[in-house]
């Protein structure tokens, strides 16, 4: 037990570090006169139409992780399941002890409804499995368009195709409960990075900018792998960390692909903090309390 606490506290330091570390190195690339004056400039008309893109991705995302519930036997509604998807952002940002918000929904589920917690995890895991793979879609859409990368077209399609048919195939071989919702749950997904995507294409707008789209939201793309990385605050830092190290590369205009990122960070962080409601009205979620961060952490442990 000692050693589990030990390890918990051990990986919590560990993100602050790469956190602080990423903030910092960012910090010493980019002006930060240059940013707040790019920020000052945008049309907010824009920004209010990228707010309203992500805030439909997420209603999308949630029916999504709906959907594999349905598939392990959890009949929930949509509007209490968006509540709770509402409640598991916040806590990707902000709950302490590293948990995240799928830890937290695991963990109620599972109290509450009686869903044990391999069928649980199962769900949560496809539902972020089919978000990689619209990420790795579209990403290779954007590929299509940029020639500087100097990847045939053929090999971007054929490495897509496979990848796909090698994924369809092991779902249908050992997971035959998510592989029958397939094309709703992965439609579902190309949606959400769909409207992801045009978020930042309308911050870009928003910035003016009238130059090429397609680098700008493939350097934004890929960032978004950081997530699987273990940070602080919804990955702040890291994000702009890998952004700023590909418009360099690709010799894009690095300042204005921070800018983007940080953007889409206070906008996701709004959405997020819409959660904090029901950490005061608990009841809309049926529970007279809802389970600490504490308890989350106890049974985490037990469990392992």
């Amino acid at each position: 037990m000692k050693e589990t606490k030990l390890w918990a506290i051990l990986k919590n330091v560990i993100k602050v570090i790469i956190t602080l570390a990423a903030l910092y190195w960012v910090s010493t690339k980019i002006s930060f006169s240059e940013l707040k004056q790019a920020l000052q400039n945008c049309n907010p008309l824009f920004l209010v139409l990228a707010l309203i893109l992500y805030l439909c991705s997420i209603l999308v995302a949630s029916s999504r992780l709906n959907s594999f519930f349905k598939a392990i036997g959890l009949e929930i509604s949509e509007r209490y399941n968006f509540r709770l998807y509402q409640l598991g952002l916040l806590y990707n940002f902000f709950l302490p002890g590293g948990i995240g918000g799928d830890g937290y929904k695991i963990f109620f589920l599972k109290k509450n409804f009686q869903v044990s917690r391999r069928k649980l995890l199962g769900a949560i895991f496809f539902d972020r499995l089919s978000g990689l793979w619209a990420l790795t879609i579209i990403s290779g859409a954007l590929i299509i368009f940029m020639p500087r990368l100097a990847i045939p077209n053929s090999v971007t399609i054929s490495v897509l195709a496979i990848g796909t048919i090698s994924y369809l195939y092991l779902l249908r071989l050992f997971f035959k409960q998510f592989f029958g919702n397939f094309i709703i749950t992965h439609f579902k997904a190309l949606c959400v990075q769909g409207l992801q995507t045009s978020s930042a294409i309308c911050i870009l707008y928003a910035m003016n900018f009238d130059g090429k789209f397609s680098p700008y939201i493939f350097i934004f793309m890929v960032s978004s792998l950081v997530a699987i990385v273990p940070s602080i605050g919804g990955a702040i830092g890291l994000r702009e960390t890998v952004i700023f190290s590909l418009a360099t590369y690709l010799k894009l205009d690095e300042h204005l692909a921070v800018t983007i990122s940080l953007i889409f960070y206070l906008i996701s962080l709004v959405v997020a903090s819409s959660g904090i409601y029901y950490i005061f009205r608990p009841k809309r979620l049926g529970t007279e309390k809802l389970p600490t961060a504490k308890e989350v952490e106890q049974e985490i442990e037990i469990q392992d």
